[in-house]
């Protein structure tokens, strides 16, 4: 089973797309730190500790000595502490690193992580068939119809227009 380590813009989308039971049902090992979990608003929360208590996500409280690793590791002023928390976990675990932060992504690459976004986590429920693939294009509409960071980018725009046509609607 493949591990990845989940910065909490991907919970925010999953949560606001309403797919978290899907995405946990993906055949991964969820994790995330504890700095992520404190980025998640009180509701989004609630709904992540069902999957908390059933041992479907993990979440990691760093101890004082791997703060001390990641000072160490020099990363970026602009990477926030939950961003360094999930280069640093990913990288820690060999796991696959789930961020759609540019600047995130772009670090990752550069430590060689395996990293991949939200269009590669829809992509995974299609595959593993816990999503539709029309009920995914909707998805993937709603998505960039509700949130800025998306309506705005025509390269992500791109990539949707893909997956929207070979999925239907």
């Amino acid at each position: 089973m493949r591990i990845v380590v989940t910065d909490a813009c991907i919970f925010i989308d999953i949560l606001e797309l309403e797919i978290s039971s899907n995405f946990f049902l993906l055949n991964m090992e969820i994790h995330t730190t504890y700095e992520v979990w404190d980025e998640v608003n009180e509701e989004g929360q609630e709904i992540l500790k069902t999957y908390r208590v059933a041992e479907k996500l993990t979440i990691h409280i760093l101890e004082p000595n791997e703060h001390q690793e990641i000072a160490k590791m020099n990363y970026p002023k602009a990477l926030s502490p939950p961003d360094q928390s999930v280069l640093y976990m990913a990288e820690k675990l060999d796991a696959i690193l789930l961020s759609n932060d540019g600047l995130v992504r772009k670090h990752a690459k550069k430590r060689e992580l395996n990293t991949h976004g939200l269009f590669w986590v829809m992509d995974e429920l299609v595959e593993q068939e816990h999503l539709s693939k029309p009920d995914a294009s909707i998805k993937i509409k709603q998505l960039f119809e509700n949130n800025l960071m998306y309506k705005n980018n025509s390269k992500l725009w791109k990539e949707a227009e893909k997956r929207i046509v070979e999925w239907g609607s």
